[in-house]
């Protein structure tokens, strides 16, 4: 079966990923990622349909013409990838900005989201966190000073440099930002988004009656393992794991993280009435 790879949305061509059987998960990447980030984390495992949207301005998706970027556009843009593909119910998940949309989809829309896999969530109950300054910094300096410029003016700055000692991951990630081809034109996305938040309350996180797994690691600025213990404290039944430091150890990060996505997403009997027979 030919599944459909892009859904238009007003203006917009998003390109959407849809691949393979069983058990379906809408899981989507972070601030700046795609469907290569997804396919780096999520684990490939049988018996599983893993469906992704590259949101506005990421991967293979247009930016569009609407404005400001946000968590309730990405995640209306989620919704509608998930209508298109005939997914009545699934289970939610992503990474970072990833798993802000899933939170926010599983609380707006409770009657669609059977689970949730939230993967080092950058933010918790408010708009703008703390953890979000670097990629403020970032966006500010490329759409003052253009994106050769602003990377010159980064890497001598004291952010940069904390970075390097405490968190060299979260750092050449954000060195990626300047080196994009359309690092102008996703400044902008980076700025609104960081600005932004799930729009979602603790009260609505302990309103959840769905199986939740919420994964952290140390040594991460941009998503704090307090992130991750707030949502997973505040989720009833939440089952929180702390995995190998991408920054440390690459390989052991993702082994362990496939390995805590698939027990989960396998262990719950309540997922089986969403794989057709």
């Amino acid at each position: 079966m030919k599944r459909p790879s892009t859904l238009l949305r007003d203006d917009t061509t998003l390109r959407v990923s849809d691949a393979g059987d069983g058990l379906a998960v809408v899981f989507q990447h972070g601030l700046g990622g795609g469907e290569a980030q997804v396919a780096q984390s999520f684990p490939a495992s049988t018996g599983l349909r893993r469906i992704t949207l590259e949101c506005r301005g990421h991967g293979g998706s247009a930016l569009g013409r609407s404005r400001p970027f946000s968590f309730q556009m990405f995640a209306d843009d989620v919704l509608a990838a998930a209508d298109q593909a005939g997914l009545e119910r699934f289970v939610a998940g992503g990474v970072s900005m990833g798993a802000g949309i899933a939170l926010r989809l599983a609380c707006r829309h409770p009657d669609r989201v059977a689970g949730l896999v939230l993967v080092r969530p950058a933010w918790t109950f408010g708009k703008a966190p703390a953890n979000m300054r670097p990629i403020v910094e970032v966006a500010g300096l490329i759409l003052d000073h253009g994106p050769d410029k602003a990377r010159a003016i980064f890497a001598q700055s004291e952010t940069a440099v904390q970075l390097y000692r405490e968190a060299p991951d979260n750092l050449a990630s954000l060195l990626g930002y300047f080196d994009r081809p359309d690092a102008m034109a996703f400044a902008q996305v980076l700025a609104d988004i960081a600005a932004d938040g799930p729009e979602v309350s603790a009260k609505d996180a302990e309103a959840l009656d769905i199986p939740a797994l919420v994964i952290g690691n140390a040594m991460d600025a941009v998503h704090p393992l307090s992130a991750a213990y707030t949502l997973a404290a505040a989720i009833p039944n939440a089952i929180f794991a702390d995995i190998a430091p991408k920054a440390l150890d690459s390989a052991g990060h993702f082994a362990e993280l496939h390995a805590e996505i698939t027990a989960f997403l396998h262990a719950h009997a309540n997922f089986r009435s969403l794989i057709p027979s």
